[in-house]
């Protein structure tokens, strides 16, 4: 049995079935600086207002933009619970508006060079983070690096955020061709909704969401759909100054009711059909094993 074998059945015998999943809501980008970080943050305050548990954990170990959005600087992350002996409850860092937030690190990095003990530490840990929190928020780096194509495989459910910039639409067609080159993606696909960012009215999100998708359907058989737009708003730059999340420092402004009724559609979409909630620990044994299919495929 090579390493990789080995490793994989680590995984199997190890897994752990929380008293309850959580619903983990991935949000990504084909490029950065569309608004992918304060959807985030912006979605998790309107779902805890909705009366959810919600835990912000930030995949994007390049850049800390959900803890510079929340002006919160956390005490630990996920490497000091992988590798430190920090407790779950020690790197769940308490934000507003009674959300969580984790901060991803370097852990994320060292998915790869988990020892057997490690492994199952990490997901014996986590699935205490499924039982605290009814929705768990990923913010992935933004483009398409293997972290970020691996978070999104690994996940059930993933919001894309672009913007009317060609750029933003190219780019998120780009992620979407390298997601589609995948075997685990193709395999087992999450369901994907786009939100359109930065709109100068509710047709033109349409209009980007039907460029995008002609020529995915064209090109890439992906299945994806429409869940609505956040509106161009001075509020969410301001607030961005300030660092404080557009829903807190402007509640009434354009961008943050936008932001409270999307978190209304995806309460109406766990209501209506059966959302799959796989779970915080789900996703990071699907990572893992990833990581070690990717490892023995080199």
């Amino acid at each position: 049995m090579d390493q990789a074998e080995h490793l994989r059945k680590i995984v199997k015998e190890h897994e752990i079935v929380p008293k309850q999943n959580a619903r983990v809501i991935t949000v990504t980008s084909g490029k950065g600086g569309v608004g992918k970080s304060s959807t985030s943050v912006n979605l998790a305050i309107q779902l805890s207002r909705l009366g959810k548990r919600v835990v912000v954990f930030d995949a994007d170990f390049g850049l800390a933009n959900v803890e510079v959005m929340l002006g919160i600087r956390p005490k630990f992350n996920l490497a000091d619970l992988m590798f430190r002996g920090k407790e779950l409850r020690e790197i769940v860092t308490e934000g507003p508006e009674n959300i969580g937030f984790v901060s991803g690190g370097s852990g994320i990095q060292e998915l790869t060079k988990l020892t057997r003990e490690q492994i199952i530490y990490l997901i014996q840990k986590l699935v205490q983070l499924d039982e605290m929190a009814d929705v768990i928020i990923v913010d992935t780096g933004a483009g398409i690096s293997d972290s970020v194509l691996e978070f999104v495989i690994a996940s059930s459910e993933v919001l894309l955020v672009a913007t009317p910039e060609p750029t933003s639409i190219t780019d998120a067609y780009a992620l979407l061709k390298s997601l589609r080159r995948k075997e685990e993606f193709v395999n087992s696909p999450p369901k994907i909704r786009m939100i359109s960012n930065r709109i100068s009215s509710a047709n033109e999100g349409i209009e980007i969401y039907g460029k995008l998708n002609t020529v995915v359907n064209k090109f890439l058989d992906i299945n994806f759909e429409y869940i609505g737009g956040i509106p161009q708003d001075k509020m969410m730059s301001q607030a961005i100054m300030q660092q404080k999340p557009v829903s807190l420092a402007y509640p009434n402004s354009p961008g943050a009711k936008a932001m409270e009724e999307l978190a209304m559609k995806l309460c109406n979409l766990e209501a209506d059909i059966a959302i799959e909630k796989r779970g915080i620990a789900k996703l990071f044994t699907n990572l893992i094993r990833g990581n070690i299919l990717n490892h023995k495929k080199r």
